[in-house]
């Protein structure tokens, strides 16, 4: 007889989606969105729908091994739990006592949201142990950076609100890619006469379905939200009740963006300035008017000043007041949990008697290679592959390939860089054990239980790390903490948003609203993250600067290298996590170019072509269209570089150029040339 259990999507996606798993005879053999869930509704996207293939493919890692071949090669013999975990412990003991406990690195991101298999008992080992924290800018950083500088909080309009829209701004966001369970609260606002535009520098599949579409450049969106607000304010378009009660510096930012004509917005950003004064008039007077932001738009140099300038615009006309209005770039910072209980950053102390050094995870070529007092000499891989997703993959290997590199690596499947590892640990999946996951694109908690048996010998994140603190020797009594335990230690939290959510609500309803109003209109009356709870414009800090790594960067890069790169994420996979399906590496081997680009160069569709800058080559297949615009070309990420001629991917061009606030990479400002392979 079929059981019905509950589980949630553990993946890197604003959508967070509540799953309805069949189970039979132990077996799970369907899995759908639970139509109980207010933005899941019933329906997943093509990703996890096929998720139970990946659960029970015959490529799922099911035993520790050890290396036999060299780094790289991907050989291994198979060993037991206790062997493993000796052999970690050992060479752990032997870094920290030879060279400090800081010579051992933590890498680690968002390849389960799950805080307890995300942020838990590991975050409690490499705090005990005195490792060095890695600062986890991989993703976000920059556009963390810029929205708390405009807004004080990380909030946004919800996805429910959307319907109520009357024009929507895709701004970077690729919805139907990216975030689809907002897809349908688009489609009804749209059926009630609501316009919805992308902006972007490629017209992917949400560009292709919008009513207009804005061929941006790569990097220069602040440019554009200056020339919008240029017209706003030359043209006495903004809220002035709005922007007089709940803003600060409004006379600052008139003056400033007086010389941010649409004529000098249109040099820089490709629009023609006639489409820049009928998009900022149409923003400013259609009520509600909300922007979806994505986090495409802040990789790039300029990312955490573009994110912040776009932030401001809903302040300026006040859009804020209206449901359905606003903007969506993240809702994580409501979830205000106990982080110190879980985490327990204290037992540093312990280990040092103070903080250990940071290491930005955006620079980790640099890390392995070159960082010094101490060298890293140990890694321990989780929750990320480094080798395919990291800038600058060539010194990211070339650190990888360290033979007194000492490497850990927990993982589903064997990927690239679990070919470095020296020991390879098999993790269980999101179906298999218990999480408390929030959500950066809704306002609603949600509690996991195992909904399948976990095969093999895999084992959680949780309880490897559990398993080696004791083998360190580590005694301290929140290491034998349950996940209960560590799930009740996480939301108790004196916020009012946690106010009495508990966790035996958690496990009857698996999804809980937080306590904030429905609908929830964090900024309709002020409210903003400052002192004064205004929207502080501080425009005399305002501007832009091309990126280096553009078309009106560096006139001497961009004569060698003459096109600019962008590698946004594909649509079939999460990051690099479903790298070993056919049709998502037949989507990240692919080069997007422009027609004129390509005859120049003598490419037609379906050429081998090869990238390349200072940084290095990687080869791909042209696909001449018309989705790009001249001197752009794109390369949807991440390809497995196991699965790519050279090892290499797109991240084999990519810098370690940090953005201008976060600390984070800057994959979307690169310089390339393009050649067809045979010429």
């Amino acid at each position: 007889m079929p059981e019905i259990r509950h589980s949630v999507c553990a993946l890197d996606c604003p959508d967070c989606c509540s799953l309805v798993v069949t189970v039979e005879d132990g077996r799970g053999t369907k899995l759908r969105g639970d139509p109980a869930h207010a933005v899941t509704r019933g329906f997943l996207c093509g990703k996890v729908a096929q998720y139970l293939e990946r659960e029970y493919s015959p490529a799922r890692l099911m035993f520790p091994q050890r290396r036999v071949g060299a780094k790289g090669e991907g050989r291994f013999e198979r060993i037991s739990w206790d062997e493993a975990l000796d052999t970690i412990a050992g060479r752990l003991k032997a870094a920290a006592a030879e060279f400090g406990p800081e010579a051992v690195l933590p890498y680690s991101y968002a390849g389960t949201m799950g805080l307890l298999n995300g942020s838990g008992m590991d975050r409690r080992f490499f705090h005990r142990l005195g490792a060095s924290r890695l600062d986890r800018t991989i993703c976000s950083s920059a556009g963390g950076a810029g929205l708390t500088e405009a807004l004080g909080l990380r909030y946004g309009t919800e996805p429910e609100q959307f319907r109520h829209s009357r024009l929507i701004l895709a701004w970077g966001a690729n919805i139907l890619g990216t975030s689809v369970h907002l897809w349908p609260f688009i489609m009804e606002a749209r059926r009630q006469g609501a316009r919805f535009y992308t902006i972007d520098p490629r017209r992917n599949r949400t560009g292709a379905a919008a009513d207009k579409h804005f061929f941006i450049h790569p990097g220069s969106d602040t440019a554009l939200a200056l020339a919008m607000m240029h017209v706003i304010v030359s043209e006495n378009l903004h809220d002035a009740d709005y922007v007089a009660r709940y803003t600060e510096g409004f006379d600052v930012l008139r003056e400033r963006v007086r010389p941010w004509t649409p004529g000098r917005a249109a040099e820089l950003t490709g629009l023609a300035a006639d489409e820049i004064v009928s998009l900022a008039r149409e923003y400013a007077t259609t009520r509600p008017a909300v922007i979806r932001l994505n986090y495409g738009l802040q990789r790039s140099e300029r990312g955490a000043m573009a994110v912040r300038t776009i932030a401001l615009l809903p302040a300026l006309t006040g859009s804020w007041k209206d449901v359905g209005g606003g903007l969506q770039l993240s809702t994580s910072q409501a979830f205000q949990f106990n982080r110190a209980a879980l985490e327990r950053a204290d037992l540093q102390q312990k280990a040092l008697g103070r903080e250990a050094r940071m290491v930005n995870m955006s620079l980790l070529g640099q890390a392995l290679t070159t960082l010094d007092h101490p060298p890293v000499k140990a890694v321990v891989v989780y929750n990320s592959n480094p080798a395919a997703i990291a800038p600058d993959q060539n010194a990211v290997l070339a650190g990888l390939q360290r033979d007194d590199l000492f490497t850990v690596v927990l993982e589903q499947f064997r990927n690239d860089t679990a070919d470095y590892a020296d020991i390879l640990l098999p993790v269980t999946t999101f179906l298999e054990h218990t999480d408390i996951y929030l959500a950066y694109g809704h306002y609603y908690l949600q509690l996991a239980r195992p909904a399948l048996p976990a095969p093999g010998e895999t084992k959680s994140n949780v309880e490897i790390f559990r398993l080696l603190a004791g083998r360190m020797g580590f005694d301290d009594p929140c290491f034998r903490d349950s996940e209960d335990d560590m799930i009740r230690a996480l939301i108790d939290s004196p916020h009012p948003f946690l106010q009495g959510i508990t966790l035996e609500e958690l496990d009857r309803e698996r999804s809980v609203r937080l306590r904030v109003p429905q609908p929830f209109q964090p900024f309709a009356a002020g409210g903003f993250g400052t002192a004064n709870g205004k929207c502080h414009f501080r425009a005399e800090t305002l501007d832009y600067t091309p990126p280096v790594e553009s078309r009106h960067g560096d006139a001497a890069l961009r004569q060698k290298y003459p096109l600019e790169l962008i590698s946004p994420k594909n649509d079939d996979s999460m990051n690099s996590t479903f790298g070993n399906r056919d049709a998502v590496d037949l989507q990240t081997a692919t080069l997007h170019l422009n027609a004129g680009d390509a005859a120049r160069r003598g490419i037609r569709t379906s050429d081998q072509v090869r990238a390349f800058n200072d940084r290095g080559s990687c080869v791909l297949i042209a696909h001449v269209d018309g989705t790009v615009r001249p001197g752009v070309s794109c390369a949807p990420a991440v390809r497995w570089g196991t699965r790519s001629p050279g090892k290499r991917n797109v991240n084999a061009l990519t810098s370690q150029r940090l953005t201008d606030a976060g600390g984070g990479p800057t994959f979307y400002s690169c310089l390339v040339e393009v050649e067809r392979i045979g010429d």
